[in-house]
């Protein structure tokens, strides 16, 4: 089996072509990517990776190599809630526009399975917790709206044209290759660039504000396994395992595996952010039963090690 990831030389991406590379019965991993948040490090000694530089909207280009895939792993995305409120149709033309015509060129071309990445901002305002699949979406930023749309339009590709869809809700995902240093950070990228750096970390808000962390490395087996068996559903599935921890818990946690105290600094609340974050994971459970999520202290020591090690 041969399979596309758009977004691999991205920070999941290039993960998930990673885990791929080992998986027995996947001959070939080819990862599209623009290269604008994603880089060719990333993908550095990783056997049986083709990088291919371009465009999701390329549909020419889409119509080259979806053909010889049979699965597709959509990753592809201008990421962001800040980015979606500082340009909101260029995260419209990427995250959507550029989906559909990934869904397309599988539907043209042979029918691969397709998974894409939505994300748990689409719950946005509304307010329960544990957030199941099966809650009102009230998206509160141009991104969650794009995202809301991704998963939209997988699904209903698997209804009208029969196309095996399988649409994830990704909540803040972390770990190495996770890029800091910018002012579109991840929140655990930039505690760390910030203290390994000895800077104050940068806390939006009264870090209260909590999340469901979940670790790439745990995001990629769940994905490689959906690949090989082809998982489908007709319904958005979270991909997350239900903790809900604060910003101020993951700042106490940085400061016993880094050994000393870390000093906080804090701004204005984020605009477009979540108060609260929390994932029902009773689908993704009935769907990959036999998943084991890294935890959050192991999680963030595997990054530690990495961001040390990078720098």
């Amino acid at each position: 089996m041969r399979v596309l990831v758009t977004g691999g030389a991205g920070f999941i991406g290039a993960n998930l072509c990673r885990t791929l590379s080992a998986v027995e019965g996947v001959s070939g991993v080819v990862a599209l990517d623009d290269l604008s948040t994603g880089s060719p490090a990333n993908l550095e000694g990783v056997a049986g990776v083709e990088l291919v530089e371009g465009s999701i909207l390329d549909t020419d280009l889409l119509g080259r190599i979806v053909p010889d895939c049979q699965a597709v792993v959509h990753l592809a995305a201008r990421p962001s809630v800040p980015r979606s409120l500082a340009d909101p149709l260029a995260t419209n033309e990427v995250n959507v526009t550029g989906t559909l015509a990934v869904l397309d060129a599988a539907r043209l071309h042979g029918g691969a399975h397709v998974v894409v990445a939505s994300s748990s901002s689409v719950y946005g305002a509304n307010p329960v917790l544990p957030k199941t699949e099966d809650l009102t979406p009230m998206p509160v930023s141009p991104y969650a709206v794009s995202k809301l749309a991704t998963e939209s339009y997988a699904l209903a590709y698997g209804h009208s044209f029969g196309l095996p869809t399988l649409a994830f809700r990704f909540f803040n995902v972390f770990g190495p290759l996770q890029a800091p240093g910018h002012a579109y950070a991840a929140v655990i990228p930039a505690f760390l660039d910030a203290a390994l750096a000895g800077r104050p970390l940068p806390v939006h808000g009264d870090g209260r504000q909590t999340r469901d962390f979940t670790y790439v490395g745990t995001v990629c087996s769940v994905l490689a396994d959906a690949v090989q068996r082809r998982v489908t559903d007709p319904r958005p599935v979270n991909l997350a395992f239900g903790t809900r921890v604060s910003l101020l818990d993951v700042v106490d946690l940085l400061e016993r595996e880094l050994g000393h105290p870390l000093e906080r600094a804090h701004t204005d609340p984020r605009a477009g952010d979540v108060r609260d974050s929390q994932a029902d994971q009773a689908r993704l459970r009935s769907l990959f039963p036999e998943v084991r999520p890294v935890p959050l202290d192991d999680g963030l020591r595997a990054t530690i090690d990495w961001f040390g090690g990078s720098r």
